[in-house]
């Protein structure tokens, strides 16, 4: 006999499903109004407020304590009262409420485009195209960059963000759907998108640098503990599927442990240590050359094909994350 749970659970594992093909064939359109800008906005405006009223380390820190909280609860309740409200209204409106929500956490797609407007006019030699281009996506300074450079900043780029842009949001979509297995108020995709708000908040406010170094300190805490696992098991599952799991585990606890982020480290090192190149290196922010500790081992050049090929490894590791979660899903669901 189904129950009622059992009917939850089989819907959300759905709107997984759904949710992760909407983001597969349309990634985020760009006229329609997206979660992250909504949290982005919010940031903004508190940012400003804080660092105009709070003039101390100790105020600026209270600032990002109470910013933080406020964004990732506040994410979590009202799209939790959305969700419910349109369900109240219709189910499948709800449920279609859900799948464009959930959707709207992964990255996948938006990834792919963004490394290949970088890579299709540099594939054409058109360096200052591309350097253009890329300025979108990477905080160091493109001026100057030469092809090899370039190259090298789209795969820290796109490796870095598979991991808290694609992997750690379905971690918590998965973790969501089991909670509601037994917490039936409880909501799957406002997990997801808790997490996306603390995400987002790391990438505008959690930077050591002034203005930022103690209104972002708690955003930037919180999103490493909140990244820690997904991470893990990221690497795990692509040490896995390259076949050489002791190599990309031995190369990762020899590299990863010295670069000063505990999550990004380990996930651009394991893609590294798979492709056989090297990331990490000298990179110029405001005319500030600073060094980041280097990442695998140099055995081949970061050629175009590597890129593609780390955003194919991100995608046989979202499926097979996919395709577990669903199958455990139905066993469960029917046992």
């Amino acid at each position: 006999m189904v129950t009622i749970t059992d009917q939850l659970l089989i819907t959300n594992v759905f709107v997984l499903l759904i949710a992760a093909l909407l983001d597969y064939l349309i990634g985020d359109p760009i006229n329609w109004l997206h979660p992250v800008q909504v949290m982005g906005w919010v940031i903004s405006r508190f940012t400003n407020i804080a660092l105009f009223l709070c003039k101390n380390a100790l105020t600026q820190r209270i600032a990002g304590i109470v910013l933080t909280i406020l964004l990732i609860f506040g994410t979590g309740a009202i799209s939790t009262i959305l969700i419910k409200a349109t369900l109240w209204i219709h189910p499948v409106l709800g449920i279609i409420t859900k799948c464009i929500l959930l959707a709207s956490c992964f990255a996948a797609k938006s990834l792919r485009s963004a490394a290949e407007t970088v890579l299709e006019p540099l594939i054409l030699e058109d360096i200052a195209t591309a350097r253009l281009n890329i300025r979108q996506f990477v905080g160091r300074d493109t001026e100057n960059l030469s092809k090899s450079e370039i190259l090298r900043a789209v795969l820290e780029t796109v490796t870095e963000n598979a991991t808290d842009a694609v992997m750690a949001p379905l971690f918590y979509a998965i973790v969501g759907i089991y909670i509601s297995a037994y917490i039936p108020i409880f909501e799957p995709v406002s997990l997801a998108l808790a997490y996306k708000a603390s995400s987002t908040l790391d990438s505008m406010v959690g930077y050591k640098q002034q203005p930022y170094t103690y209104l972002g300190w708690f955003s930037a805490r919180t999103e490493d503990v909140l990244t820690w696992v997904p991470c893990r098991l990221t690497v795990i599952t692509l040490a896995i599927i390259s076949f050489k799991p002791l190599y990309v585990w031995n190369i990762c606890c020899r590299d990863a442990v010295l670069d000063p982020s505990p999550n990004s480290g380990w996930s651009e090192c394991a893609y590294a240590a798979i492709l056989g190149v090297q990331v990490g290196g000298a990179n110029s922010y405001q005319g500030v050359i600073k060094h980041k500790p280097k990442l695998g081992d140099n055995i081949h050049p970061i050629e175009p094909s590597s890129i593609r090929d780390s955003l194919q490894l991100t995608r046989y590791s979202f499926l097979i994350w996919l395709g577990v979660a669903t199958s455990i899903g139905f066993l469960v669901a029917n046992r």
